[in-house]
């Protein structure tokens, strides 16, 4: 099963005083279902490709797995609009995440219904221990050129993110696009799971800002550094200070403010700035 990420549609515009029919490249955008056993779990927008990777990113993500071999088989199904993801476990996987269904079907009966979403969203995430890695600033500024240069579907559209990752021998090694943010990390990182590439062997890089998800995403896939264009927000600030990450945000051109764990940065003297 193919669908293409994007499609050219017709539009009019407006220049230099005039009104012209003209083309333009945008992104798909379809219902995307992942089921675990015949039962969907989570229905998300997103763009139709890599959906294999997406599948292993995303159950990782969402903790139901912790590795490639917990999955067995993806197959995509067809399903009107939509594409239904359907991801078989390995039976003591499977298991787990029934046992976790149960737990979070039963009836609620206080004010205080919304308490396991509030809980799994400030969740905590697992530390990420690496080897006594140091970066070169330069690095960092190559990884996130290296993305924009990378990004072929956004080049057609101007309207996707895209998540890379950059190891120091090899550049950028994967790249995976797609017009939600959360999905193109969980893309990405399901392709460096089921590469068997180390995630601590390099920097995942971002083309958004820094929320909470996309450190927590990091941490899950045991990456020690995280690089964005944007800015973070104060709660992924501390969740990255907690998971022991890099969070390095505002990267463009050779600049950049790391927020997190600079000793990783191996660049000499460190001055403080108001």
């Amino acid at each position: 099963m193919q669908r293409t990420p994007s499609r050219t549609i017709e539009e009019w515009r407006f220049r230099q005083g005039r009104i012209e029919a003209g083309h333009r490249i945008v992104p798909e955008e379809v219902p995307i279902a992942f089921s675990y056993g015949g039962s969907t779990h989570a229905v998300m927008m997103a763009t139709p490709a890599d959906l294999v990777d997406f599948a292993y990113g995303f159950s990782l993500a969402e903790e139901i797995v912790t590795s490639a071999q917990d999955i067995l088989e993806v197959e995509l199904v067809e399903a009107g609009r939509g594409i239904d993801v359907q991801i078989t476990l390995r039976d003591a996987t499977a298991d787990a995440l029934v046992a976790r269904r149960r737990r979070m079907a039963g009836p609620v009966g206080c004010g205080l219904c919304g308490i396991e979403s509030i809980d799994q969203a400030t969740r905590s995430v697992r530390t990420v221990n690496d080897p006594a890695s140091r970066w070169q600033p330069r690095q960092v500024s190559e990884a996130i050129r290296m993305l924009a240069d990378g990004q072929s579907l956004n080049r057609e559209t101007r309207a996707v993110h895209g998540a890379g990752f950059y190891r120091p021998e090899g550049g950028i090694v994967a790249i995976r696009e797609d017009v939600g943010r959360h999905n193109a990390l969980d893309k990405l990182s399901g392709a460096i799971l089921r590469s068997g590439l180390s995630p601590l062997e390099g920097i995942v890089v971002v083309t958004s800002r820094l929320s909470v998800e996309m450190v927590q995403k990091t941490a899950l896939l045991g990456c020690p550094v995280l690089v964005a264009i944007s800015a973070p927000t104060a709660l992924a600030i501390e969740t990255a200070d907690g998971s022991g990450i890099s969070l390095i945000g505002i990267a463009r051109g050779d600049e950049f403010e790391v927020f997190t764990r600079p000793d990783r940065l191996a660049s000499g003297e460190t001055s403080h700035v108001a």
